[in-house]
């Protein structure tokens, strides 16, 4: 599911919002169609602080995965990149590892 996140006039760097959705369904089509009808939902308009228009702009549905079986470690996704700075995409990704992990720690004492 693709969304265009355009704010004001639009003269600012593309924004595009790629969300993967789970959707139980009894068919491929039924699933595609529960998507596209999200998708038509959560397209939205309103003013940011700034006083400027935000647009959600539903752009489609890019892929469909049949699941037969919901397994504990099943891949849903995977996206292969090539970085041209490969060290910053590395500390960004292990940053980012580790903010997860502190604020599962975090959470688990609180709890």
């Amino acid at each position: 599911m693709v969304f265009k996140i355009q704010c004001g006039n639009g003269n600012h760097i593309p924004q595009f919002d790629e969300q993967i959705r789970l959707f139980y369904a009894n068919s491929a089509n039924i699933a595609l169609q529960k998507a596209i009808n999200t998708g038509n939902e959560e397209a939205q308009t309103f003013i940011n602080n700034n006083h400027q228009l935000v647009q959600w702009i539903f752009l489609g549905i890019t892929d469909l995965f049949e699941i037969e079986k919901l397994t504990d470690g099943i891949e849903l996704s995977s996206c292969i990149k090539e970085i041209d700075e490969a060290e910053n995409y590395e500390y960004f990704t292990q940053k980012k590892a580790a903010q997860l992990q502190e604020k599962l720690l975090l959470t688990q004492t609180i709890i």
